[in-house]
């Protein structure tokens, strides 16, 4: 019995990290795409653009989710900071389901685990699953319930002294605040953002020329770490658990939950209840496509995955957030709404695969338990490069934040020591990180002098740097 129960614990650890493996380079590149585009994409006006109930904010917020992070609780946390800010609630929810079901990360892993007809699905069901909660939406919300939502909490945070990171759009911490020259005090989520928002008042230019110089590598580095820190947790339960779900839940129990055969209402039972498993689940984020696919090898239904992939939005521990956020009344509201559309949107993506002839067949193919996943093969030389790119940003944002810091590079804001290339201007010294910010600020002086002082004066009100 002892030896049995070790084979398995043995094999679902096999399993778990098996997946893990096979799906590395895809969550990391996805990452580094995702941090580009988060350090490099301007979102000032976000909130601003969002405010109208039309097509045009809920295409837009659909947008700026899909280029956002893919945690589940980071987009709820930047969700408020857009709603408090005068965001509508349609596009507030459409952002939120972007930011964690249509970012290329997730895109990848589906297609590396589930096949292409799951990222089709999960794309296309996307767009029409916000198309479909809007429509609800307008139809259903309470006159005036979240306006007065959004008073109470603009006064609450108010009084509490919460504010949002201007970099992220997080709560700020007070041990992560600095005073700017104005007098205005500013409050982070992270040393991280922090610091990305010190270089980015020290530096301009395009994107193509801070990528030419350390600091605009930093940035990269540094959000590409802010990305981890907050799904890791969640990617790791996630292929854990699936592989004990795998190994450990007997196929009867599959059988009881689900309706088995073909037709509308398995498809529909399937789908209710893949929401279902995903509410109680907690896991969340990327965490639940290997999760999905032990459901998709205990039998159930392609509307009933994707169902379940779609809802990491109406977890128990993210409900928990909305209650505190915005109370009961507005956590009811938004649980009834995504499980209506998510399960509604499986439904529809198995009925329409159907009568396209591209549902895939779940008897194709090796089951997890049959596969071989540690093998010298495509697999292994994509994640070779993957963990060399992971370790040269993880590198870069550790040379950043270890330098003394007493200048800022004009240039890209990195900083810097008396150490590196260096030059005087109008009888003022100035520290550069690379020899490509010297050119740079030798080409505009005029640009970039003056900059220096700035920044170096900026100081955090701890009168410290973390690390």
């Amino acid at each position: 019995m002892q030896a049995a129960l070790l084979d398995g614990i043995l094999e679902s650890l096999r399993i778990g990290f098996g997946f893990l493996w096979t799906a590395a380079w895809a969550i990391i590149m996805g990452l580094v795409i995702t941090s580009l585009v988060q350090v490099y994409v301007s979102k000032d006006r976000m909130a601003q653009l969002l405010g109208e109930e039309n097509p045009s904010g809920l295409v837009k917020a659909t947008a700026f989710g899909a280029a956002s992070s893919g945690c589940s609780f980071g987009a709820v946390a930047i969700g408020k900071g857009l709603f408090k800010k005068g965001a509508h609630a349609v596009n507030v929810l459409a952002f939120m389901f972007a930011s964690t079901n249509l970012i290329v990360e997730l895109g990848l892993m589906i297609f590396i685990l589930l096949g292409w007809e799951f990222l089709v699905a999960e794309l296309l069901g996307g767009v029409i699953l916000i198309a479909v909660m809007a429509l609800l939406v307008h139809l259903t919300l309470p006159e005036n319930l979240f306006d007065q939502v959004r008073q109470e909490l603009n006064e609450r945070d108010h009084d509490r002294g919460i504010t949002e990171d201007p970099t992220c759009g997080m709560e700020g911490k007070d041990e992560y605040s600095l005073t700017t020259d104005g007098g205005e005090t500013l409050k982070f989520c992270s040393q991280g953002c922090m610091e990305t928002y010190q270089q980015e008042i020290a530096s301009s230019g395009g994107w193509r020329d801070e990528l030419l110089s350390w600091g605009g590598w930093y940035k990269l580095g540094n959000q590409y770490r802010k990305e981890w820190s907050m799904i890791w947790k969640d990617v790791v339960a996630g292929f854990l658990v699936s592989g004990f779900v795998i190994v450990f839940v007997p196929q009867w129990m599959w059988n009881a939950l689900f309706l088995q055969g073909d037709g509308v209402l398995v498809s529909a039972e399937n789908a209710v209840v893949g929401v279902s498993i995903a509410v109680i689940s907690f896991v969340g984020s990327m965490g639940n496509v290997p999760f999905a696919v032990a459901l998709w090898g205990g039998g159930i239904s392609f509307a009933g995955v994707i169902a379940f992939v779609y809802a990491d939005l109406i977890t128990i521990p993210v409900l928990n957030v909305y209650r505190k956020y915005y109370g009961w009344e507005v956590m009811l509201y938004i649980l009834g709404i995504f499980f209506v559309t998510m399960a509604f949107t499986g439904f529809l993506m198995e009925e329409l695969f159907t009568i396209l002839g591209i549902v895939p067949d779940l008897a194709g193919g090796q089951t997890a338990r049959e596969q071989t996943y540690f093998e010298l093969n495509y697999t292994f030389y994509l994640n070779l490069v993957a963990f060399v790119l992971s370790g040269f940003l993880l590198y870069v944002y550790r040379r950043g934040l270890g330098a003394p810091g007493q200048y800022r590079d004009p240039v890209c804001g990195m900083r810097t020591d008396d150490s590196g290339p260096s030059i005087t201007h109008d009888g003022e010294t100035y520290y550069f990180c690379s020899n490509q910010c010297k050119r740079s600020f030798e080409e505009h002086p005029t640009e970039f002098a003056g900059s220096q002082e700035q920044t170096s004066d900026v100081r955090s009100s701890q009168g410290h740097e973390h690390h």
